[in-house]
Parts: structure tokens; C-alpha cells; sequence
């Protein structure tokens, strides 16, 4: 159906082959992202392209969520090459910490083969390692991110009702997340702290 450009048609078995079968990959995420585009679903295409990006980061699809968002006003996609940069660098994430990790067990398992022959700088250099493997796990690790999925979500100045009410979130926009108390989702938000109802937004990992 999708190849023949019945695109709605498409959509429940999309829908279901995700959410309810869970048999998931970035090619079946980004379809369906262009069949809710065809569709006219801006908001839905905007969640289909942010689950494809998480699983495979990519350059392409960062610019097609920059172009939607500046479309629709949404927040949280910034278009800089700071940004692609990030998307570059997230994109090799795991197999550069796998590689990493790897070449932490293979160092020290010759460090104690070769015992009291091996020199104080060699066991300062496998320090240093450690330590820049470290910063790599730290700096670079993707961060959780909620995307909106219900209109009119309230941004509010603490995780209760009562308090101060700060903006509206729309559909579609990305708010990193820091943490999560009761039914509320601490987010950042124009750089200060804002909470959220998590029933109005998807965490995306």
C-alpha cells in the first residue's frame, strides 16, 4: 500500500506493526513519519521522526525535524552546526564506547601479564585512558528527551497544578528531561526548570 501511495491506507498496519507488535526499526519509523505527512498529521509526523532519530541518529533526519519545527514554531530543535555536530557524534555513540571498553579490558589484562614489569608511566597512561573514557561516557551520552503528544499542555513552575503556570507546550516540541516526581516530568525549558504532566508527553531514551 505504501508503495502504491495509499498512504492512510498504510497507516493502521504501521501503527500496529509499532505499538502493538512492537517490531520496530528506523526504516518502518521514517514511512511512517511520511505517511502521517502525506496525511496532514504534522504533530504525529514530528514523534515518527524524533523515535527514528533516537534509534538511528542522522544527520538527514535532524534537518527534516529543523524544517517541521521552524514550520509549525515548535521549540527544542536547534539548526546549528553545533547541534549536527552532537547528531555526528551520537550517531557513533555505542561502537565508540564498545571500542573503548575493549581496549580498557585489553590493556589491563597486559598490564597484569606483564606484573612488576611494567612501568609506572604505563599504569599512568592506562589512567589517563580510564579517564578520557570516562569523559566520553559523561559529555557525549544521549540525553532523555519528551516530545509533547497532547495539545495545550500546561508548563507550570513546579510539579503540582497549584503553582505558577509558565507557558503552553505544543505538539512536537522537545523538551530535554531531567527527572521525574509523581505524575510530573522535570524539563527544561528556555533554560530554566518547568514540569509537565508525563501523560502528555513521550520520553524518548
Amino acid at each position: 500500500m505504501f508503495a502504491a501511495g495509499q498512504y492512510t491506507a498504510a497507516l493502521p498496519h504501521y501503527r500496529a506493526q509499532i505499538w502493538q507488535q512492537q517490531q520496530v526499526s528506523p526504516r518502518l519509523l521514517l514511512r511512517m513519519a511520511y505517511a502521517q505527512h502525506q496525511a496532514g498529521h504534522y504533530a504525529a509526523e514530528m514523534l515518527y521522526l524524533n523515535l527514528a532519530q533516537a534509534r538511528q541518529p542522522r544527520i538527514g533526519t535532524w534537518r527534516q525535524l529543523v524544517a517541521l519545527a521552524q514550520r509549525l514554531r515548535l521549540v527544542g530543535y536547534p539548526g546549528t552546526w553545533q547541534q549536527e555536530l552532537r547528531v555526528q557524534a551520537q550517531r557513533y555513540y555505542y561502537p565508540g564506547l564498545q571500542g573503548l571498553l575493549s581496549g580498557a579490558v585489553l590493556a589491563a589484562i597486559i598490564l597484569l601479564v606483564r606484573g612488576q614489569r611494567t612501568r609506572r608511566g604505563a599504569w599512568l597512561s592506562y589512567g589517563a585512558y580510564l579517564l578520557g573514557t570516562g569523559a566520553y561516557l559523561v559529555l557525549l551520552r544521549p540525553e532523555p528527551v519528551g516530545v509533547v503528544t497532547h495539545a495545550a499542555s500546561a508548563l507550570m513552575a513546579g510539579p503540582s497544578a497549584g503553582t505558577a503556570w509558565l507557558s503552553t507546550a505544543a505538539p512536537g516540541d522537545r523538551l530535554p528531561v531531567l527527572g521525574h516526581e509523581d505524575i510530573w516530568l522535570r524539563v527544561r525549558w528556555q533554560e530554566r526548570v518547568a514540569y509537565l504532566r508525563a501523560a502528555d508527553v513521550l520520553v524518548i531514551e
